[in-house]
């Protein structure tokens, strides 16, 4: 029984504060004499409770468990000895803890050694593009959304917004050649906002595709059946959008490049360093998410060994969704390409289709996941007919401290289930 309580005092830090808690509702901050910086209390059924977590990283303590007792071990000072009552004085090289009662309503008061913020650099700010071409992240108020599963789901397919995410989406593409192959394309593809300015964000987009690429094996006269494929690093596509803070039309602009990192250049890249314009807009009315995202790069320079062609490609994405309850929502996003130096039926690929997706939470991390599927209604000869894709991104809101009093409220809501379930027999 001492084993099992010992697992949510690992976490979470009980302080026996009888005097704070005969008013739940007064915002309490803890303080750290000596320290800059200060921890929320969340008041609960009469208790007061802080994170220890944060507790032990403001003071750079470390944590150990003797006994029944959590010790908090500041830098410099001998590990405590485990004892058997508490003692009424505090030694001199322990931590001494003081809570400062706030007015309800108040903001929690700065201690001496930290300055505030200014006005401006309360709310940090990070925005995104996401998705094979730009479709999933955040809105502008990001953080509310990060306590509301509705509001983080219309968050997540705004591709100008304050949310970091690291999207991971698989796409098999079928039917390929004689001998019905299939393509298989790994994209990783974080996205990272930065505050450049008081009024503009940069967004860093940087795809990274793993390919699966199958080849046709020379072979006697007759139908084609034997074949073998290439799997290797492609080709990577940093993309950085210059977009601002506020508009009515979310929209941003800058350029995308094509770096030549394929590990096999004859059959998962094109050899050719490419650079061009991409820009991307979008609306947000009612349940709906409306846009697009559209770039064209030329290649400047290249392998000089290697006989690869001149690059010139666009490419148009258009997205679509439809926000339903509890997360859930349609889209389609079908991604439109061109090469333009091809020609005889070879210059478009043009998709049609669309799937399914939810914003929802694993535990207490958010994700967005989708599965759609496309026919390519025109695709070059011996090209794929049609396709499916999958998505999994992780969703990381910068959240208030309000929210993470939320969450701390929500894990300590957890832990009293788990004291209070009957044991197992």
């Amino acid at each position: 029984m001492k084993r099992t309580l010992l697992l949510p005092l690992s976490l979470i830090l009980l302080l026996s504060l009888s005097g704070f808690a005969q008013n739940a509702q007064q915002n309490l901050t803890l303080i750290v004499n000596g320290q800059p910086g200060q921890i929320p209390i969340v008041q609960m059924n009469g208790k007061s409770y802080v994170d220890i977590d944060a507790l032990a990283r403001l003071t750079n303590s470390s944590v150990s468990i003797k006994g029944n007792q959590v010790i908090l071990t500041p830098p410099g000072s001998a590990p405590s000895a485990a004892q058997g009552a508490p003692e009424s004085s505090v030694p001199t090289a322990q931590l001494r803890l003081v809570a400062e009662r706030q007015p309800a309503g108040s903001e929690p008061s700065e201690p001496a050694a930290q300055a505030k913020p200014a006005a401006d650099e309360q709310k940090p700010v990070q925005d995104t593009p996401v998705g094979p071409a730009g479709t999933s992240v955040a809105t502008h108020e990001t953080p509310a959304a990060a306590a509301n599963a509705e509001e983080l789901r219309k968050a997540a397919q705004n591709p100008i917004a304050s949310l970091i995410s690291v999207p991971i989406q698989p796409t098999w593409n079928f039917g390929i050649g004689p001998s019905d192959r299939t393509q298989n394309i790994w994209l990783v593809q974080p996205v990272i906002p930065v505050s450049v300015s008081k009024d503009w964000n940069l967004i860093v987009r940087w795809i990274t595709p793993v390919v699966y690429q199958p080849i046709p094996v020379p072979q006697p006269p007759g139908p084609t059946n034997q074949a073998t494929g290439v799997f290797g690093l492609g080709d990577m596509n940093p993309s950085f959008f210059l977009s601002p803070k506020k508009s009515k039309v979310i929209w941003g602009v800058g350029p995308t490049l094509v770096l030549p990192t394929a590990t096999n250049t004859t059959y998962l890249g094109q050899g050719k360093l490419s650079m061009g314009p991409t820009v991307v807009a979008l609306v947000q009315p009612s349940h709906f998410t409306m846009g697009f995202l559209a770039n064209n790069y030329w290649s400047v320079a290249g392998h000089s060994d290697l006989n690869k062609p001149a690059v010139n490609q666009f490419l148009l994405q258009y997205f679509v969704n439809y926000n339903m309850k509890k997360g859930w929502y349609l889209l389609t996003a079908p991604i439109i390409t061109a090469d333009w130096r091809e020609t005889d039926g070879g210059r478009w690929v043009v998709p049609f289709g669309g799937g399914i997706g939810r914003i929802q939470r694993l535990g207490f991390q958010p994700v967005n996941w989708q599965v759609q599927f496309y026919g390519n209604a025109v695709h070059p000869p011996g090209a794929s007919p049609w396709a499916m894709k999958m998505q999994l991104a992780f969703l990381f809101p910068k959240l208030s401290k309000a929210e993470e009093k939320g969450l701390l409220e929500q894990k300590l809501k957890q832990l009293d289930q788990e004291q209070q379930a009957p044991p197992k027999k």
